[in-house]
């Protein structure tokens, strides 16, 4: 079987970056303050939900339109 350098790029790309995701965080200590304070460190954490979500729903709504008008112009 015959592998192309595409292929063996994706493959190596993905496995360095679950390598990269295994590496601890750093700088905080293990397992968080015990006081019940804030589960990320450093303690002033940042929510990144509203973003991905707001880029998600654009993606899909762009892929929408897309789809929508290939199939326009395949009737035409």
């Amino acid at each position: 079987m015959i592998f192309n350098k595409k292929t063996i790029f994706f493959v190596l790309l993905l496995l360095l970056s679950a390598v990269a995701l295994a590496q601890p965080a750093g700088g905080g200590p293990p397992g968080g303050p015990a006081g019940g304070g804030p589960p990320c460190w450093p303690p002033p954490c940042v929510p990144i939900d509203g973003g991905i979500s707001f880029l998600l729903a654009i993606g899909a709504a762009y892929g929408a339109k897309k789809a929508y008008q290939n199939i326009n112009e395949e009737e035409s």
